[in-house]
């Protein structure tokens, strides 16, 4: 691996990384490594002190559609390494002694300040209860950057993840206060339809979104469902 500087992006000197050829490497996980390694994004993320990259996708959508403010509740699903709730803490001015960020992963992750992380799977059928109990009361924001494990067959991939789209969703209008938002990762390619209609009759506007940190080859998309409408009465 060799390192030499790059002055292309203006005045700014980024250091290349380049990967060399090895044996037991495929070449396609060198030109991934080194893609990775030169990703501006990732590069900014350990001069930021970001758990990962991710961490900007939140804060661009963030930038432009204003989710987040001081004193909100938020509850981040499939949180793990943290970069999301890292932000969220941050812009809802989330503090250590009380908390009103909560993070959920199966995966086990470093504590982030500011926020409350349950190391339990979000498909448990107590993880619902526990993160509302946890937060203390209805989330303002639901946040999901939650993608199923790839099996490197697209379609399966797709269909998994959609999955879980549809989880967060209905916990989202299960739990949101009137008025709150949710943003959801998914994939292009169908099968959102019956989605993306409760959710039109959940919020008052569902679009989705692609903030530059989404890397343009990537087949990754968001949805941004905002301005809950509220759940009808019990009995209605």
């Amino acid at each position: 691996m060799t390192k030499k500087k790059d002055t292309t992006a203006g005045n700014t000197r980024v250091l290349r990384t380049k990967v060399k050829k090895k044996r037991g490497l495929k070449e396609s996980s060198r030109r991934w490594l080194e893609r990775h390694l030169n990703d501006p994004y990732v590069q900014r993320s350990k001069a930021d002190g970001y758990r990962s990259r991710a961490a900007y996708k939140l804060i661009e959508i963030d930038d432009k559609h204003h989710l987040l403010k001081p004193g909100q509740k938020v509850i981040d699903l499939g949180a793990a390494p943290g970069g999301w709730c890292q932000v969220a803490a941050v812009r809802t001015k989330s503090s250590e002694a009380t908390p009103h960020v909560v993070g959920i992963d199966y995966l086990e992750m470093d504590a982030v300040p500011g926020a409350a992380i349950l190391q339990m799977d979000f498909l448990d059928e107590q993880a619902p209860a526990r993160l509302v109990e946890a937060l203390g009361g209805e989330p303002d924001i639901v946040l999901s950057d939650m993608a199923a494990p790839t099996t490197g067959h697209r379609r399966t991939d797709h269909i998994r993840t959609m999955h879980l789209c549809e989880v967060a969703a209905d916990f989202a209008v299960s739990v949101l206060k009137p008025g709150g938002h949710f943003l959801t990762k998914t994939f292009q390619g169908g099968t959102e339809g019956d989605l993306l209609d409760m959710l039109k009759r959940s919020f008052r506007s569902v679009h989705h979104v692609k903030p530059p940190a989404s890397r343009d080859e990537s087949v990754e998309l968001y949805l941004l469902a905002k301005d809950f409408k509220g759940r009808a009465p019990a009995g209605d």
